[in-house]
């Protein structure tokens, strides 16, 4: 019963008001480093939920350089009075 209790309580996200959480945040990340979940309530409602991060996370990629293909002449003047009247 002991051993049920205890993975139950592990189990459970730590509920945190707001204005705690405001208050103290080094600690609840590093409740989070030790594989803690929190949920932040506002007036008893949670609102948002600190876990730690997935164990495998993607790589980001920057750029588009050969994603995106622009045609000739994508850089041109326009002129102001056909683009207003609709021209272009």
């Amino acid at each position: 019963m002991l051993r049920w209790l205890f993975n139950l309580a592990i189990l459970k996200p730590m509920d945190v008001g707001i204005a705690d959480a405001k208050n103290r945040p080094t600690q609840l990340v590093r409740a989070v480093e030790e594989g803690e979940s929190i949920v932040i309530t506002r007036n008893g409602k949670p609102v948002a939920q600190l876990v730690p991060p997935p164990p495998k996370r993607r790589k980001v990629r920057f750029g588009m350089r050969d994603r995106i293909k622009l045609l000739p002449g994508w850089d041109a003047p326009v002129d102001l009075d056909r683009f207003l009247e609709g021209e272009i």
